[in-house]
């Protein structure tokens, strides 16, 4: 009987980001302070706050760009605080930045190819059936397989991000701001995938500033202010909150 309820553990910490009591600082100005975190597989959790409120911060701390003061953080049953960034890529872990860091004198299908050539480099993933994957999710990205990263608007350099990151099958996929600088139409298309990835069982972490589509795509959600997470809910529950409202919300439109 023991042995099943280790086994059924073992499963559950398989699926599970679990990050406690994380503090960051940049010298002596504290960014990040005390931030406790869960996602289980397939489930989105989004995170957000104002600017500077320590967002992005908490995504290359996960990353491990950034070191962490105090805490821990624990996936796929292994502590990542003393791993390198290659070592949690090869557990599951990617991370599409903010600024989402394209190879732009490269063609769309070459930094696809770069994407997951971890894995393509191991056999464990056939490019061509990978590629045609993201294909499907991005339709858009078809058409212009053969043109520069460069040369593609805002939204589809956003789209050919988050399809190199899926290149290399991530089991925790992290998104910084995925709809900063894009038009609501594509905000809305970009969002929509997002959400679809879900039934693939991806844990996805979403940092977004426009609260109103987190919480619209996500199922959990946190608030962090000045570095601390001050507020946590499922998302259907955060976004009648009159705090959230009142501060993040107004009377912006919906995105879906």
């Amino acid at each position: 009987m023991n042995n099943l309820n280790d086994k059924t553990t073992d499963r559950t910490l398989q699926k599970n980001l679990e990050v406690k009591g994380l503090s960051v600082c940049y010298g002596l100005v504290s960014a990040l302070e005390a931030i406790n975190l869960n996602i289980q597989a397939g489930q989105i959790v989004s995170v957000i706050g104002p600017n500077g409120a320590g967002k992005s911060t908490l995504l290359n701390t996960l990353m491990g760009l950034l070191p962490a003061n105090q805490g821990t953080v624990r996936w796929c049953g292994e502590y990542l605080t003393s791993l390198s960034i290659d070592e949690r890529v090869g557990l599951g872990v990617s991370l599409v930045p903010e600024k989402r860091e394209l190879f732009t004198s490269l063609t769309v299908e070459d930094n696809l190819l770069l994407g997951g050539y971890s894995k393509i480099s191991l056999g464990r993933v056939k490019s061509q059936a990978k590629m045609d994957e993201i294909f499907c999710l991005f339709p858009r990205l078809l058409e212009r397989r053969k043109q520069l990263a460069g040369t593609l608007s805002g939204g589809e350099r956003q789209m050919l991000a988050i399809g190199r990151a899926l290149m290399s099958e991530p089991k925790l996929l992290m998104l910084d701001e995925p709809s900063l600088g894009l038009a609501p139409r594509v905000t809305k298309e970009v969002l929509k995938v997002i959400a679809s990835l879900r039934d693939t069982g991806v844990a996805i972490l979403l940092i977004e500033q426009n609260a109103r589509a987190a919480l619209q795509v996500s199922d959990y959600a946190y608030l962090i202010e000045n570095g601390r997470i001050t507020l946590e809910g499922h998302s259907s529950v955060l976004i009648n909150n009159p705090k959230i409202i009142n501060t993040y919300l107004g009377l912006s439109k919906s995105v879906a």
